[in-house]
C-alpha cells in the first residue's frame, strides 16, 4: 500500500507531482495522511493539523531554530528538515560575496569618480575558513577548487573534511580567526552557535580578513560587527543574513563602506522550490521504501 502524503497548507501542484512521482499518493485532507509536507514556517498551522496516525513530516527549511523553540517539533513522530538541499546554490552566493567584497566590487559601484584607491585582492591563493562544513561548507569548498585556496573546515566534532586542508572541531575557533583572509559562517543555528562572532572574535581577526555570512544572521553579533567595521579593524563583512532581519532601516551597516549586504536572496524562490521538490520526493521515496531519511531532527542538536 502506498504511502498517503498530504502537502500542506495548501496543495502546491510542484509538490503533489513530487509525490505522486515517488510512488505515494496525496491525501486531500491532513486527516487521512501518515506524512505531512509543510510548505511554510508557521508552526502553528501544521500543530493544529496533527493526529497520532501521521508518523513523519517534511518540513521546509534547512534551518528550524524557530520550530524547535515554539515546542513544534515532537518526539512522536519523524521530522525531516532541508537540510542538504540548497547546499550548492548557498554556496553560490557566498563565493559571489566572497569575490565581490576581497575584489571591493561594493565600493566600485558606490564611486562617482574614477579611483585607483578602490584596488582590492585576488581570492586566489587565500586562507579560507570554512566554519559549518555541512551541506552548503561542502559545496563551496568543491567550488573554491580552482582558486587554490587553503581551506580550513570547521564542524562540531572536528571529523575530516575532503577538500580541506585543516579540520578543526568547533572548540579550537579561537586558532581559526587569526589564519584566515576570509571567514564563511555556514553553520546551524543552536543556542550553542548564538553570536558564534562576537566582538572577542572580531578582536582576533585579521585587519585585512573578510568576514561572510550565509547561515543566519544570530550567528554574528551586528552591534559588534558594525563597531568592528567601522574602527576598521577588519577589510569587510558580506551578509546574506543579519540580525534583526529585516535589517531595519537607517541601521549603520547600510552606511558602512566595508559591508556588502544582500537581502537574505543567497537560495532564490524559485531554484528554492524546485530543489525543495526534488528533495521531498527523494524524502518520499526513501520512507515508502524504508530507508533513512535526509535531513533528519535532532532536537538535542538543534538542527
Amino acid at each position: 500500500m502506498p504511502p498517503r502524503i498530504h502537502v500542506g497548507p495548501e496543495p502546491e501542484r510542484l509538490f503533489t507531482e513530487a509525490v505522486e512521482a515517488a510512488g505515494a499518493v496525496v491525501a486531500a485532507e491532513p486527516a487521512e495522511a501518515e506524512a505531512i509536507v509543510w510548505l511554510t514556517g508557521e508552526p502553528a498551522g501544521l500543530v493544529s493539523v496533527l493526529h497520532p496516525g501521521v508518523r513523519w513530516v517534511q518540513l521546509s527549511s534547512a534551518g528550524v531554530e524557530q520550530w524547535l523553540a515554539d515546542g513544534a517539533i515532537d518526539a512522536d513522530r519523524r521530522w525531516t528538515s532541508a537540510a542538504g538541499a540548497y547546499g550548492e546554490t548557498v554556496a553560490d552566493h557566498a563565493l559571489a560575496l566572497a569575490l565581490a567584497g576581497r575584489r571591493r566590487l561594493h565600493e566600485c559601484a558606490r564611486a562617482d569618480s574614477w579611483s585607483r584607491e578602490l584596488e582590492g585582492r585576488p581570492l586566489f591563493g587565500c586562507t579560507v575558513a570554512v566554519v559549518g562544513a555541512g551541506a552548503i561548507g561542502r559545496a563551496l569548498i568543491r567550488l573554491l577548487e580552482p582558486w587554490g585556496c587553503r581551506i580550513v573546515a570547521v564542524t562540531r566534532s572536528g571529523r575530516d573534511v575532503e577538500g580541506a586542508a585543516v579540520s578543526l572541531p568547533a572548540s579550537k575557533l579561537d586558532e581559526v580567526w587569526p589564519q584566515a583572509d576570509v571567514v564563511v559562517v555556514a553553520a546551524p543555528a543552536t543556542d550553542a552557535t548564538r553570536h558564534l562572532v562576537g566582538a572577542p572574535e572580531l578582536a582576533r581577526f585579521r585587519s585585512d580578513a573578510w568576514l561572510v555570512n550565509v547561515a543566519r544572521g544570530t550567528l554574528v553579533d551586528t552591534e559588534a560587527l558594525a563597531d568592528a567595521l567601522a574602527a576598521g579593524r577588519l577589510a569587510g563583512a558580506a551578509l546574506d543574513v543579519t540580525d534583526p532581519e529585516p535589517l531595519p532601516d537607517g541601521h549603520p551597516l547600510w552606511r558602512e563602506p566595508r559591508a556588502l549586504i544582500t537581502p537574505h536572496v543567497a537560495n532564490t524562490d524559485d531554484i528554492r522550490r524546485r530543489t525543495l521538490a526534488d528533495f521531498t520526493r527523494e524524502n518520499i521515496r526513501r520512507y515508502a521504501a524504508g530507508e533513512e531519511l535526509r535531513g533528519l531532527i535532532d532536537p538535542a542538536r538543534g538542527y
